[in-house]
């Protein structure tokens, strides 16, 4: 059974940075295409930062790009979100992805606040 748990988030001031982390237990990352993506209230999950089974990292979409990186360890089947000048705008629950042909597993997600 596949388990993804979310770490790291938390209340940061604008301008701070956080490093989220997603323990994967039950598969292994490394035959996964792993994601981050973030829900605000009211609207539906969208992504932030990708990384395929090979490595490599997809395009983020532009009001993350620079900002957040994403990063994985296969020996500890870990992936992190960095996350640089965070924004008021960037609070939400944070959620790990795992994503393969025909299935898929979420963490719990985490929560970020930025405010002052």
């Amino acid at each position: 059974q596949a388990q993804l748990v979310e770490s790291g988030g938390g209340l940061v001031q604008p301008g701070g940075s956080l490093t989220l982390t997603c323990v994967v237990s039950g598969i292994s990352i490394a035959d996964y295409g792993m994601s981050w993506y973030r829900q605000t209230s009211g609207k539906g999950r969208a992504p932030v930062a990708g990384i395929n089974s090979s490595g490599v990292k997809t395009p983020s979409p532009d009001s993350v790009k620079d900002r957040f990186t994403i990063s994985r360890d296969v020996s500890k089947n870990t992936v992190y979100l960095q996350m640089n000048d965070l924004q008021p705008e960037d609070t939400a629950v944070y959620y790990c992805n795992a994503r393969r042909i025909g299935y898929e597993h979420w963490g719990q997600g985490t929560q970020v606040t930025v405010s002052s």
